[in-house]
């Protein structure tokens, strides 16, 4: 399975969900493979000290002399390893203007490796530009974030009409694995509207776990370590290990 973790909004748990599912799928015992398609690279950072790379997805998607596996790089949890981000993936779609494989460069690079892991979790910029339908085509699932908030639906209309775009060409057997609602505060009478109105729009698609608000899971990145070995008894941990467990039942 390789699991897309997109949603254009910026600030919806994307991220955090992207390093703490893939350390759960890990914990699980599947061999999983975390990319961070991000130029912000904050999954990168959760794990490694990013002045020590010396190459990245990006240099691994533009230039076909580097070997993708060479770029992946071990994390300090047993099972999971990750191809980094830096910030210079943000001139990336500049340079891929006008090729005719641009949709395709990730899969490409992808299969050379895919066949190593059980789990790829690829962590998408906040963005419906080329690098996230690099992603999505890449993809065998998705998987959508959404924030419990007044604005929590704005824009999931566009990612939708994106993801059918998708289908219609260049990746048909693309799936929407589910929708997660992150930062969810059950003491607010908005969050549990906001919560109906998710429930409206996407029906079973939605994920039984909810992801609570958590200091514990914003805590955890600043010391490189995903919530289930920075707070392994907290809510976060807890609700990550079943979302997990519900994306296995899915898959």
């Amino acid at each position: 399975m390789i699991i897309s973790i997109a949603n254009q909004k910026g600030g919806v748990g994307k991220t955090t969900t992207a390093i703490n599912l893939s350390a759960a799928l890990a914990l699980r015992g599947k061999r999983t493979l975390l990319i961070d398609l991000d130029p912000q690279a904050n999954s990168t950072m959760s794990y490694l000290d990013i002045t020590t790379l010396q190459h990245s997805v990006y240099d691994a998607i533009l230039d076909p002399k580097i070997v993708f596996a060479d770029i992946i790089r071990a994390t300090a949890q047993p099972n999971l390893w990750i191809a980094p981000s830096r910030i210079a993936l943000a001139k990336l779609e500049g340079r891929l203007v006008g090729e005719l494989d641009a949709h395709f460069k990730l899969k490409d690079r992808l299969a050379t490796v895919k066949g190593q892991y059980d789990a790829v979790v690829i962590d998408c910029p906040p963005a419906l530009g080329l690098l996230t339908v690099n992603a999505l085509v890449a993809s065998t699932h998705l998987l959508i974030p959404i924030q419990s908030s007044y604005f929590a639906l704005e824009g999931t209309d566009d990612l939708l009409e994106t993801i059918e775009k998708v289908r219609s060409r260049a990746n048909p057997d693309l799936k929407i694995l589910g929708v997660v609602i992150t930062m969810h505060d059950k003491r607010t009478a908005l969050a549990r509207d906001i919560r109906s109105q998710i429930d409206k729009v996407f029906g079973k698609k939605v994920f039984k776990t909810v992801i609570t608000k958590s200091v514990r899971l914003e805590e955890s990145p600043a010391y490189k370590e995903s919530i289930f070995a920075f707070a392994p008894d907290s809510s976060g941990a807890t609700e990550y290990y079943r979302l997990c467990e519900e994306v296995i039942d899915r898959v």
